[in-house]
């Protein structure tokens, strides 16, 4: 008997879309706006309409400055501007519409969404449900196995693990290899400098793994890669910056704080905080009876 697919939401990518997307005229009676927790809002009516999930998480970053990743490199993510004041307070009335509606939540101050996710599929995973990352993030691309799912649900794009082989030029589990060797202009993670997409894709395809390229780096040389010479030494100068790239782009999947409250099953929805909730962000009867449904 098939077991019922598990929904893990990562509520950056969506919160930040709503921000960038909705007008600013979408404000509460004290005249802060609430367009990015309306828009997100709305997603999240969307997901469990076309879902009919029971098994639904939302994870939130609260780490952006403060986690464990920082600490091994004080510049990640540092090309970032800080989230303003008025997203930040939205952040949290989202965190707080996904709780009324009966949906587990999940933020860690040293753990990003993407850490809290990774750690709930690989518990659910070993249950045997199937799990659909809800994302548009390339880095929870590793998490995906044989029966999951990578969903960019804003671009109705749902992929599996052979067709994310096919976007990104190397099989799921290979992302973090991938990511340490190019670098990511994202995160602000540097690489490995002169080892693009393509050549990071035909070594990881040759050696399987970052580990097992460095093993065997006097094979470098003799590869029909361009350049393959002069790859070897780019990658040997700076193999401690790849190695240190590693630490950062891996998901961290055995999170304390998720571990210790893993069931994703969908409570009730509070009928009464939602209305004050929606009270308080001056949110129209449409969209209020719609969560109210969902």
């Amino acid at each position: 008997m098939s077991r019922p697919p598990v929904y893990l939401v990562d509520a950056s990518v969506y919160l930040f879309r709503s921000w960038f997307s909705m007008p600013d005229d979408f404000v509460n009676a004290a005249g802060q706006p609430t367009n990015a927790v309306y828009g997100f809002t709305g997603f999240l009516c969307n997901l469990l309409e076309q879902t009919q999930s029971r098994h639904v998480a939302v994870a939130f970053d609260v780490s952006l400055e403060s986690s464990f990743r920082n600490e091994i490199y004080p510049e990640y993510k540092a090309n970032r501007d800080p989230a303003p004041r008025e997203l930040k307070r939205q952040f949290a009335w989202a965190q707080a519409v996904a709780e009324a509606m009966g949906l587990a939540c999940y933020a860690d101050p040293s753990y990003e969404a993407d850490d809290l996710i990774g750690t709930l599929a690989i518990h659910w995973q070993a249950k045997g449900h199937p799990v659909c990352v809800v994302t548009a993030d390339k880095d929870l691309a590793q998490l995906v196995g044989e029966n999951d799912h990578w969903w960019d649900f804003s671009r109705n794009r749902k992929l599996d693990a052979g067709q994310l082989t096919e976007k990104f030029g190397v099989m799921p589990r290979q992302i973090a290899d991938f990511l340490a060797l190019t670098g990511d202009a994202v995160d602000n993670i540097p690489g490995v400098p002169g080892v693009g997409p393509k050549s990071a894709a035909a070594l990881l395809s040759h050696f399987g793994d970052l580990d097992s390229l460095y093993a065997r780096l006097d094979e470098v040389p003799f590869l029909s890669i361009r350049g393959a010479k002069s790859l070897a030494r780019k990658l040997d100068e700076h193999r401690d910056a790849a190695e240190m790239a590693k630490r950062l782009t891996v998901i961290e999947t055995a999170v304390e704080s998720a571990l210790a409250a893993p069931d994703i099953s969908r409570a009730d929805t509070d009928a009464d905080a939602l209305n004050a909730l929606f009270d308080d962000l001056s949110f129209g009867g449409l969209l209020r009876n719609r969560c109210l449904r969902a």
